[in-house]
């Protein structure tokens, strides 16, 4: 094993340099989504979105046409791709790398051969040909997240013996399968799943244990915006959560994280900048 994650994560049209953390900005063109479900659910918004993150010092977008909070409904293949196609056309015109959130083989090819750099799929590439969709690419980059069941079933599926050993061995597991498929490992990066089939005292127990899941050698890429354990541990609604966003995204980073998805971009690259500042004027040892 190796502590050391990579620190390059090569995608279809960049290669990430991941020695300083990136900031995945979200992009929800559903009209369900938990936090900002159908505000960008129109083509023109969900542009101008995409610019605003721009402005705001975003290092890759992450486009999404299916709603996976708890209990969400899964669309038809027809309309993810209504949704997400024509939005990632225009993005990969915008100079920095295209992530689209998607389980679905079919859409994976399509946005692929559209110029989009990165899957993120909750699902870990389970469903029938989404490896082989994947691995038809061969600098693609792909996410890959831990998750039980479906959005509608996981929060019944919260038993664990040890959640982040658990979490580890999942995730382990589906990189053997995509190694085995040809997809290098510099292709990859790791997401633990925060929330996903996951009560909130687990949650935090991966974030106080997240230096384990960096022994797989990949790097890790952490979503904890405006998540319902920051509500529980805060007492904020979900439009209240910024700071605790902002905070969980900064500890995510200090554990060894490199990349972190968000919806508050702005605020994000700020309190970086002052981390990776601080960091820089800590005297040698």
């Amino acid at each position: 094993m190796n502590d050391r994650p990579a620190a390059v994560w090569q995608t279809a049209r960049f290669r990430i340099d991941l020695s300083r953390p990136q900031v995945m900005g979200i992009v929800n063109v559903t009209p369900d989504s938990f936090s900002d479900g159908g505000r960008y659910a129109e083509l023109d918004a969900a542009k101008a979105r995409c610019e605003r993150l721009l402005e705001e010092g975003v290092d890759i977008l992450d486009i999404g046409g299916e709603s996976t909070r708890p209990g969400s409904r899964t669309p038809e293949l027809a309309e993810e791709t209504a949704r997400v196609l024509p939005l990632v056309r225009h993005a990969v015109t915008l100079g920095v790398p295209v992530s689209v959130d998607t389980s679905t083989p079919e859409l994976m090819r399509a946005v692929l051969d559209a110029g989009a750099d990165i899957v993120n799929d909750v699902r870990s590439l389970a469903r029938p040909g989404a490896v082989d969709a994947l691995a038809a690419h061969t600098t693609a980059g792909v996410c890959l997240m831990h998750m039980r069941g479906e959005p509608g079933t996981m929060q019944a599926l919260t038993e664990y013996g040890d959640v982040v050993a658990e979490v580890a061995a999942f995730l382990r597991e589906r990189v053997a399968v995509l190694e085995a498929a040809g997809v290098a490992r510099e292709r990859i990066t790791l997401d633990p799943g925060i929330g996903f089939a996951k009560t909130s005292e687990q949650n935090l127990e991966l974030m106080a244990r997240q230096h384990e899941l960096l022994a797989e050698g990949l790097p890790l890429l952490l979503g904890w915006s405006r998540k319902s354990t920051l509500g529980k541990v805060t007492g904020r609604p979900v439009d209240e959560r910024l700071v605790a966003s902002v905070a969980a995204a900064l500890m995510a980073v200090e554990r060894g994280a490199r990349i972190v998805r968000v919806h508050d971009v702005g605020a994000t690259v700020d309190a970086l900048k002052l981390w990776a500042a601080v960091a820089a004027s800590r005297p040698s040892v």
